[in-house]
């Protein structure tokens, strides 16, 4: 690993926003789950260079959901860069996250490494596929940048994850991303959400990872819907100018009680 200083990277996802504040998801109340996620973040030790919000931020899809994501994101001071998932809705978010700190920005390069944003959204369904068009256009960023590291990020994950109700919903088309990613050995990692919960698999030596939620935990390997009781999290990541990396999940103490009899995800 290189011993120069690396680019700091939390990736953040799922956070499951509503309009009304105090509103609860499952018996938690994801605003100040979110809080509680972001002061952690506030105390990193140097703190990061960037943010990437990797989906699900709103659960509501409400345009007052995603200012609310906005004014808890500002004081932080740090750049932030987001993609959707499959609660969100894209014509609220895309005027209200685009800013002085947020960017709407899909592609760009910070410190010698690159960053593709990829939106794996199928509105109406909970599923993910990324139409041709993205993948055209993604194929065209790697061969552009095929002379830096690249992270790539989209909302859901390209591998069943061994869960049968969640296996349903992941990216319904990663052939077609895997054929593109196969053909620039630029890429070293691609992260996701959607699955609350820690994963990690490599493929062709490409690293992909998934994150807890900064909400509910997913239980892993279960059959149906089931929660964890592991505690709301994100990502931290390092990347170094040679394209090596290291990477941890990071946990908060909170601790809420969930319902565990309503479903209401």
């Amino acid at each position: 690993m290189s011993v120069l200083s690396p680019l700091r990277v939390v990736q953040i996802t799922d956070v499951h926003l509503f309009a009304d504040s105090d509103q609860l998801l499952l018996g938690l109340p994801t605003t100040e789950s979110f809080e509680v996620v972001l002061r952690q973040v506030a105390t990193l030790d140097p703190a990061p260079d960037l943010i990437v919000l990797t989906g699900d931020l709103s659960q509501d899809g409400k345009p007052e959901s995603y200012k609310l994501l906005r004014s808890l994101l500002k004081p932080l001071g740090i750049p932030v860069y987001w993609l959707p998932g499959n609660h969100d809705y894209l014509p609220a978010m895309e005027p209200i996250l685009d800013g002085s700190v947020i960017s709407s920005q899909k592609s760009f390069c910070v410190r010698g490494w690159c960053f593709l944003l990829l939106n794996s959204q199928v509105p109406g369904h909970v599923h993910g596929c990324l139409k041709q068009e993205s993948l055209k256009w993604l194929d065209h960023q790697l061969t552009a940048m095929r002379d830096y590291p690249t992270l790539v990020g989209l909302h859901h994950p390209p591998f069943l994850v061994g869960s049968n109700w969640l296996d349903g919903s992941t990216l319904q088309n990663s052939s077609d991303l895997f054929s593109v990613l196969d053909r620039h050995p630029q890429v070293r990692l691609v992260v996701f959400g959607h699955i609350h919960q820690e994963y990690s698999h490599q493929r062709q030596g490409v690293q992909y990872l998934g994150t807890p939620s900064t909400c509910i935990q997913f239980e892993p390997h279960s059959s149906d819907f089931a929660l964890d009781q592991e505690r709301p999290g994100f990502r931290l990541l390092h990347l170094y100018p040679d394209g090596t990396w290291w990477t941890a999940v990071e946990r908060t103490n909170y601790v809420h009680e969930l319902d565990l009899v309503t479903r209401g995800y």
